[in-house]
């Protein structure tokens, strides 16, 4: 049968581009068609290539491979999500030992499957790394938890961290302000550090515990030691500013996708014991994990929805290279 669909790709020169293609389903593959895609700042990176984008797409499963029954419990029907990567070897070291985002043989957005992205109707996705959404979960909240929730759930949930501890949270933006909501319904401490006082308040609407603005603060005084500092924030910060409120032992998370250098001093991580951690996401059980617990304790990203066109992507795109998406934009058919 097979599936004939619409993607918005980049280009060599920027623009967004409508393209046709169709995909007939492998042995271990899904075709879906497509409701909604999150948009996030990663797909900026990928723009100026000749590639489908959106990596945070929702829709029905149409057609499965002639292996899925024997692999996935996963049939036609289903409503499901799918991230970055798509697909999963099985039989690598890290996916032997459950580490699968770290697949040495993986299929991934921007290096494979160029024809298809999630800016569009419809796609051909392994079931290795297709996830099965929650009945209480609308699709347009979950596109983001398909990247940006589980980037954030990621070092919440694989390193450690328990109740009582304390998250700091550097930027309330499309990651921060899931971090937060995370962090506090985990029962955790969200200690959120924003450039400005703007969005104080919506930061204790949505779980904080603290609330630091950091522009033009030379040193931050006063505040309890944190043990895990996850930086969400566009424009990665100079970390001798958080150093003082770091508890020993702690782990920094930087999760903001850039080619910067970000300036460390050395000598702290060295007498407290401070890890810098790189964490791109979340292995796959810690994916249901994700949203079955966003599910039961109502965790969901601030969205605003824009139509499943060139016009309509080029709009989103244009909004949150702005800085003015509030918090995570939405595609959708």
């Amino acid at each position: 049968m097979g599936i004939d669909f619409t993607v918005f790709k980049g280009s060599n020169t920027g623009d967004i581009v409508e393209a046709k293609g169709h995909r007939d389903v492998g042995p271990t593959q899904a075709l879906i068609e497509l409701t909604h895609s999150g948009v996030c700042g990663t797909d900026e990176h990928y723009r100026h290539n000749d590639q489908g984008l959106g990596h945070e797409g929702v829709g029905i499963i149409r057609e499965i491979g002639s292996m899925v029954p024997q692999i996935s419990d996963l049939k036609v029907g289903d409503r499901v999500g799918m991230g970055w990567m798509q697909k999963f070897c099985g039989y690598c070291k890290p996916c032997m030992t459950g580490q699968h985002f770290k697949c040495q043989n993986s299929e991934q957005f921007g290096t494979a499957n160029l024809d298809e992205g999630c800016f569009g109707t419809g796609i051909a996705w392994d079931v290795s790394a297709l996830f099965k959404i929650p009945d209480e979960i609308d699709s347009a909240s979950a596109g983001p938890l398909m990247c940006a929730g589980a980037t954030v759930w990621g070092p919440l949930y694989e390193h450690g961290f328990k109740a009582g501890d304390r998250i700091g949270v550097v930027g309330v933006g499309g990651l921060g302000h899931l971090a937060i909501q995370f962090a506090n319904k985990m029962g955790m401490e969200a200690v959120v550090f924003s450039g400005t006082e703007s969005k104080r308040e919506e930061a204790f609407k949505l779980g904080a515990n603290e609330f630091h603005a950091t522009k033009g603060v030379a040193e931050l005084q006063g505040i309890k030691p944190v043990d895990s500092l996850l930086i969400t924030s566009s424009i990665l910060p100079d970390l001798s500013l958080y150093i003082p409120v770091l508890a020993p032992f702690a782990k920094i998370f930087p999760l903001t996708i850039s080619f910067d250098a970000m300036p460390v001093p050395v000598l702290p991580l060295v007498l407290y014991g401070y890890s810098i951690v790189g964490s791109g996401g979340a292995h796959p059980q810690s994916v249901k994990a994700m949203l079955a617990f966003a599910a039961k304790y109502g965790v969901k990203p601030i969205v605003e929805k824009f139509p499943m066109t060139k016009e309509g992507v080029i709009e989103a795109m244009k909004r949150l290279n702005d800085g003015i998406m509030r918090y995570r934009g939405v595609v959708e058919v």
